[in-house]
């Protein structure tokens, strides 16, 4: 298949181009730096330099793709609007070029909402945190679409490699302040930054379309154990420091309320419909060879 992916340099979209390569996809990524050409080019990724604000810089190379996918998110921009924007341009592009189309949609399991002690699926009512109240609008559009075949993925807390969040906690101890919102009784849902390439690329290639994947691993750790676990793979020898929520939101706003949510997220949908199974055995488990490929990545 010809794939054409935003946020191809991004932590999840390079990841995800490099899956659907190593399958043998012809792959192109989108990527605003003319510096980060190579990057994707030693990957056999072909790089379109280009951006989300400016559709016109990428519609030839995603009209002529059967596979279209969504991973980027711009935080220097007008979020929202943006994300719109590029979902509108995919979804109006379904109707040129290579047909039919799958557009693949990047979400996040903080549209479900705190879980307290329950499991959550897809079945389940979305009760989106404050910031990313806006993206069941998105997913709806994408799912509802009749010019492209629309896929949801939420991902959990991504690890693996770059970090994700998990990162924030290994450059926190290394800077020797490692800091938790909450309490750390809170659970996250956590998948490995590979498994979740591999739920996109059995996504696009099931053919799927109009259904929504939550994507989480088994592991069940408390952000508290998973801290503890940072301090000692880092030799971190301070007090990790719990901050209330409140306290938190003066300085970080609605972000606080995302790192403080409780989440049980079940993926057994992609388990059944895409034969989709974890690989990795939690953040806990493979610690040492995450904060060891995190510290590659940040000398690199």
């Amino acid at each position: 298949m010809k794939v054409f992916i935003t946020g191809a340099t991004g932590y999840i979209g390079y990841n995800v181009a490099q899956a659907f390569r190593r399958a043998g996809h012809q792959v192109w990524g989108l990527t605003r730096s003319e510096e980060k050409k190579e990057m994707l080019a030693r990957q056999e990724i072909r790089p379109v330099v280009g951006n989300m604000q400016d559709p016109g810089s990428y519609r030839s190379v995603a009209e002529k793709c059967a596979v279209l996918i969504h991973t980027a998110f711009d935080y220097e921009a007008d979020t929202v609007d943006l994300d719109l924007k590029t979902v509108e341009s995919f979804i109006e592009t379904g109707a040129s070029g290579a047909q039919p189309k799958t557009f693949i949609y990047t979400s996040g399991c903080w549209v479900i909402g705190d879980t307290g002690k329950g499991m959550a699926d897809e079945t389940t009512p979305l009760d989106p945190i404050d910031i990313v109240a806006w993206r069941p609008n998105h997913e709806i559009m994408v799912l509802a679409a009749e010019e492209v075949d629309g896929i949801v993925i939420r991902p959990g807390c991504v690890y693996g490699k770059e970090g994700g969040l998990t990162g924030l906690w290994f450059n926190g101890a290394e800077e020797g302040s490692l800091q938790v919102v909450g309490d750390g009784s809170n659970y996250w849902t956590m998948v490995h930054v590979d498994d979740l390439a591999d739920a996109y690329l059995r996504a696009a290639e099931s053919r799927m379309s109009g259904e929504d994947f939550n994507i989480s691993d088994r592991s069940r750790w408390t952000v508290r154990r998973m801290t503890k676990a940072v301090a000692r793979v880092t030799g971190y020898d301070g007090d990790i420091q719990y901050t209330p929520v409140e306290k938190a939101a003066e300085e970080m706003g609605p972000m606080a309320e995302a790192l403080a949510v409780n989440q049980h997220v079940d993926a057994r949908k992609a388990v059944d419909l895409l034969g989709w199974r974890p690989n990795h055995g939690g953040f806990v488990d493979e610690i040492e060879d995450c904060y060891r490929a995190w510290k590659a990545h940040n000398r690199s």
